[in-house]
């Protein structure tokens, strides 16, 4: 049997495809059918690490989680992740298959377009329905002959379109009826209908804009989707820049997130947002740094090149300010490397640099290979003073991704990694100084293990922790009643041909 398809387009970036993917994974993996999510080329830093082994963009992992079934890379067969303005590695079915300029990537798209068939048709082969994702606008039409990610890939799968508009920036319906006029004719036939997503307001004065809509497009609006607040799901690579949360006297602890330019896996610190009494804060500038009481340096997909701006923005000198008289400092993959004494580059693998000093915190050596290394990981905290203090021998998972190797003649290991899928053996992970204040590791996904998220903020201050923070899954359960409750679910299931059962 070949899966039905339905796919969810857009009038631009972050209007929310994925999210309404999502949505609809978990809204029809509710009614009983086997979904899956597929996007044929992402642009994103947040990434992720299948059991296998492979790599692949962070929202399809969302899309499946909320589909109930494990992340495979089928669902996202090519991933580019920016490494320069107009650079990017290009990772195919999992593995990194070459860095190209943007120009030349496009000559490469008839390469890649028997791999992205094969992965829908093995995804068609298993499912019931594959709810495809599109990227930024179909409507961009100097890329038009490139494209294979939008109307190209809704023709391959002869899926019926959904566009989706972001009524919060303002200007959706121009964007919308221009969406459609900048189509070609049978592109257009392919639009089924309309969702409004982000409203906010009495849906009564809207009306009239939706009957305007459809009257003059000929094309039914099925629904309108609320802005909500309360949900946090990942979504592609958007990052509040500023403050998230007001500070009050419920916020305790302040964070503070160095904001790179090339910053990646920016997912790894939403758990911390949702802890109540912490405000996480991303920061660009010294003069943004404040008193915080824990400073992150996050992964980069350009470690030397953020490294050199930190020095220059005079932002690395806050940082090790702050460090020597006592404040806490993690680092994170890249933000681990920028921790140590030097990053050693030779083969020009990362950057036209051949080394760079680093801060200095940690005494540790980095040297970039040409091997990426991405595994799953379940792993046993090895330290046990300072933001360790009580967490000795907790078991943690998470998942590697970097390229870099690091050595260090005395530093003491943070984590100890007890299994690496595909491999077997124990391997030391990290390290720590400043009697346990600072730290860097490889494992994202750190912080989604709970038990040490909320010991780690309870060593850095006494905190009052809830016991009853919404789960993953019932984070999906809630969005999902959300858009149901807002869109037209029996139209979209004639739209994809599929019939629940009574």
């Amino acid at each position: 049997m070949t899966a039905k398809t339905l796919m969810i387009q857009g009038t631009g970036s972050s209007v929310g495809k994925s999210i309404i993917v999502a949505a609809l994974c978990r809204i029809m993996h509710q009614d009983g059918f086997r979904v899956a999510p597929f996007k044929s080329q992402n642009m994103a830093l947040n990434s992720f690490v299948t059991r296998d082994g492979l790599e692949m963009g962070r929202a399809q992992v969302v899309q499946a989680e909320a589909a109930g079934i494990e992340p495979a890379v089928d669902m996202n067969p090519v991933l580019l992740k920016p490494e320069a303005d107009a650079k990017s590695q290009v990772v195919v079915m999992g593995k990194p298959w070459m860095t190209v300029s943007a120009r030349d990537y496009y000559k490469h798209t008839l390469d890649l377009f028997p791999i992205i068939e094969q992965s829908l048709a093995r995804l068609r082969s298993q499912y019931d329905i594959v709810i495809i994702e599109g990227a930024g606008s179909p409507a961009e039409i100097n890329l038009r002959r490139f494209e294979m990610v939008n109307m190209s890939i809704a023709r391959i799968a002869q899926a019926p379109v959904l566009l989706v508009g972001d009524i919060d920036k303002g200007g959706v319906f121009a964007s919308l009826v221009g969406t459609l006029v900048l189509l070609q004719g049978e592109e257009r036939k392919m639009i089924r209908g309309f969702i409004i997503n982000k409203f906010r307001g009495d849906i009564s004065i809207l009306q009239p804009g939706l009957d305007y809509l459809e009257e003059h497009t000929g094309i039914p609006v099925l629904g309108v989707v609320p802005y909500y607040h309360h949900i946090m799901i990942n979504e592609e690579d958007s990052i509040y820049q500023g403050e998230t949360g007001e500070w009050n006297r419920e916020c305790r602890i302040d964070i503070a997130v160095m904001y790179l330019r090339r910053i990646s896996n920016s997912t790894d610190f939403e758990p911390l947002q949702q802890e109540p009494g912490v405000r996480l804060r991303y920061i660009t500038d010294p003069w943004q740094l404040g008193n915080p009481d824990l400073i992150i340096i996050p992964g980069s997909k350009s470690t030397i090149a953020d490294l050199a701006h930190l020095k220059e923005t005079g932002l690395a000198e806050a940082i090790l300010s702050k460090a020597r008289a006592g404040t806490p400092v993690i680092g994170i993959c890249g933000g681990f490397q920028m921790l140590g004494n030097r990053i050693e580059d030779p083969q020009r693998v990362e950057s036209e640099k051949t080394s760079i000093d680093g801060l200095g915190l940690l005494d540790i050596v980095t040297r970039f290979e040409s091997e990426k290394t991405t595994h799953q990981v379940r792993a046993r905290i090895a330290a046990g003073e300072g933001l360790f203090r009580g967490l000795t021998g907790e078991d943690l998972t998470g998942y590697e991704i970097h390229m870099g190797q690091t050595l260090g003649r005395d530093a003491s290991p943070a984590f100890e990694i007890t299994q690496r899928i595909g491999e077997d053996g124990n391997h030391p992970d990290g390290a720590v100084g400043y009697d346990g204040k600072v730290f860097g590791t490889y494992l994202h996904g750190l912080f989604d293990n709970e038990r040490f998220r909320r010991g780690l903020l309870r060593n850095i201050k006494p905190l009052d922790m809830q016991s009853d923070l919404p789960s993953r899954e019932e984070q999906y359960d809630e969005l999902a009643m959300i858009v149901r409750q807002s869109l037209d679910m029996e139209r979209i299931y004639r739209i994809c041909g599929l019939q629940r059962a009574e």
